[in-house]
């Protein structure tokens, strides 16, 4: 499905991009991991089906950081097919920490923490890929997406909502270049590593993400600037 083809992956060294990681690599793609967290997992699972990867720590709120990103990528594999846009800071993981509470008393650290991560992140590695797919003229952006509507999830909630607006924006400017950006969610409701244990009983794990992002990564350009689902096998625009 992707042979051949070259998928940048943040936020991939755990929960749902580390699962993703190797959904793309079993898709035929060549894989670029990349996290401010440990990679040893993620490359494990990739060298035991023989993938052929490359892992880069990277701290995606670092301009330099994700300059070099992108450049080890084409240094070793020569292209960027697919941008996966997937580290953020999730409230869901520490729903007990005392900082994600209501505005009036929300923690500033915090919210600069999650602003930068999940948006700021998502500017500078669209920002630096994009040089290198509009040079080949083909590429996809995707961005995850996520719920998080409670109480004390508002800079969660402000990233993603701000990153559909991104997604739209991009898509414009990159249509000429046949360049597909778009956002998608995991599906459902799904626990990530460091969900507290009563909330992992009620969801499923990473796994129930299934193939959806390595489908998304051949969208039509009817869909870009759209948030996207896989209903039926096939790729359709949610509202």
């Amino acid at each position: 499905m992707l042979d051949g083809k070259v998928v940048v992956i943040t936020g991939s060294g755990g929960g749902i991009g580390r699962y993703v990681a190797r959904t793309y690599a079993q898709a035929g793609a060549k894989v670029v991991v990349a996290d401010v967290k440990p990679l040893d997992r993620v490359a494990a699972d990739l060298e035991a089906i023989e993938a052929d990867y490359l892992g880069v720590p990277t701290d995606v709120r670092d301009d330099a950081a994700v300059r070099n990103l992108m450049e080890r990528t084409m240094d070793r594999f020569g292209r960027i097919d697919v941008l996966h846009n997937n580290a953020a800071i999730v409230p869901h993981v520490s729903r007990h920490d005392p900082r994600w509470s209501r505005i009036a008393g929300l923690d500033l650290d915090l919210w600069n923490s999650v602003i930068q991560t999940n948006l700021g992140g998502t500017f500078l590695c669209t920002r630096h890929a994009l040089p290198y797919m509009e040079a080949q003229r083909s590429g996809h952006v995707i961005s995850t997406m996520g719920g998080g509507r409670r109480v004390g999830a508002a800079p969660y909630q402000v990233s993603k909502d701000a990153i559909r607006s991104f997604t739209r924006a991009v898509a414009d400017e990159e249509r000429e270049f046949n360049v597909c950006v778009v956002t998608m969610s995991p599906g459902g409701r799904i626990a990530v590593e460091g969900t507290d244990p009563e909330t992992l009983a009620n969801f499923p794990g990473p796994e129930a993400v299934g193939n959806r992002f390595a489908l998304a990564a051949e969208a039509g350009m009817e869909l870009s600037g759209k948030l996207i689902d896989v209903e039926d096998g096939k790729l359709v625009a949610r509202n």
